[in-house]
């Protein structure tokens, strides 16, 4: 199962900033119409005085002035790519993330893995997400330092206490013949069934509010509507995602140390464990 679709979440963040409906130029108020007062009006060509606008980008002309749905034209497309790069960038980076995850420390009893706090471990996101993050101006760069910064530390929240709750995982251990079970995958499971207390943290509102946060700039242009917008899609599809991610190829192992043949032929493990390598949420 592939991770979060760049595809969607692109899409679910501009259909969220576009429901803000913002106007360009913004606070713009009309000239007086006094038929005296003709400098504005008379300043344009008929031409110019009604445009069409463009009803798929992410602004609102507050006329059909040609000059302010051209404005609407240049400041759409320049947030339309910024979203186009944002989302592209925190999709690879969970991507990444995903290949070097693993689950560690687990303890198996019979058929059963049982994983504390912590037990679920990868990488930064950050890091991973900023690879490729749009920082082509200086105002992208603290946008996306910003989304990145507080995307990476909800994710940890959310990831360092993802719980193993005694699901049954390998059922082979329940009575198995041999002294010691050998290293076997277990039952591939979704990723929701490990539940973490911390996944309030992922909700579009605590990402809006951290994002808004990291940035510091209470008048940066249109900065709350664009967090809104990236904390939306990836919370929406966080949620999607994670009843979709497999948990696989988690290869338990342990000994059977009531193997007592002949008179005890078979036994479950007890005291097991499981091999620590990344790839578990891989597929």
């Amino acid at each position: 199962m592939p991770g979060l679709q760049p595809s969607m979440m692109k899409q679910l963040a501009k259909l969220a900033f576009k429901a803000h409906a913002i106007q360009l130029p913004v606070n713009w108020k009309q000239p007086s119409a006094d038929p005296d007062k003709k400098q504005y009006p008379d300043a344009f060509k008929p031409s110019e005085r009604a445009t069409v606008p463009d009803p798929s980008k992410l602004f609102l002309p507050a006329t059909v002035n040609k000059y302010h749905t051209d404005s609407v034209k240049t400041v759409s497309g320049n947030f339309e790519k910024y979203i186009d790069g944002i989302t592209a960038a925190i999709c690879s980076g969970i991507d990444m993330w995903r290949l070097q995850a693993k689950f560690k420390d687990l303890k198996i009893m019979a058929v059963s893995a049982i994983g504390a706090p912590g037990c679920l471990d990868g990488p930064e996101l950050k890091s991973l997400i900023l690879m490729s993050a749009p920082m082509s101006t200086a105002q992208e760069q603290k946008y996306s330092k910003a989304i990145a910064s507080h995307v990476s530390e909800a994710w940890k929240k959310w990831q360092d206490k993802v719980t193993v709750p005694g699901l049954p995982w390998y059922p082979a251990f329940a009575a198995f013949p041999s002294p010691q079970a050998p290293p076997m995958p277990n039952v591939p499971t979704p990723l929701i069934a490990c539940p973490s207390p911390m996944m309030s943290e992922m909700t579009p509102e605590q990402l809006k509010k951290g994002m808004i946060d990291k940035l510091g700039e209470s008048d940066a242009q249109h900065h709350k509507e664009l967090f809104d917008s990236i904390a939306k899609a990836v919370g929406a599809l966080f949620l999607a995602w994670l009843p979709q991610q497999q948990v696989m190829l988690v290869m338990g192992k342990g000994p059977i140390p009531t193997f007592a043949p002949p008179y005890v032929p078979v036994g479950p493990v007890v005291g097991g464990d499981n091999i620590a390598v990344p790839g578990h949420l891989a597929a």
